[in-house]
């Protein structure tokens, strides 16, 4: 793991501190996981959020009622049962 040092304004280092407190967890703990939870929101370069990815293969199904083929599909495997 690298070390970095950061530049915080003292506001935010005293809020960092009193949440790190509040947690029982090191400071630099509630970075990692800040850090880890941005680049899950904003993605790393190389895939897409989940709701990007949704709303980009909406509508993909064209062969008609997607539920009732699912409903269909599963009946069939109850029967095999």
């Amino acid at each position: 793991m690298s070390r970095t040092i950061v530049s915080l304004p003292d506001e935010d280092k005293t809020w960092l501190a009193r949440q790190a407190s509040a947690q029982r967890v090191p400071m630099s703990e509630l970075v990692r996981r800040a850090v880890r939870e941005y680049r899950e929101r904003h993605g790393n370069g190389k895939s897409e959020r989940l709701s990007e990815l949704l709303d980009s293969t909406r509508g993909s199904w064209k062969h008609g009622d997607g539920l009732r083929y699912q409903s269909n599909t599963r009946k069939e495997w109850e029967q095999r049962l």
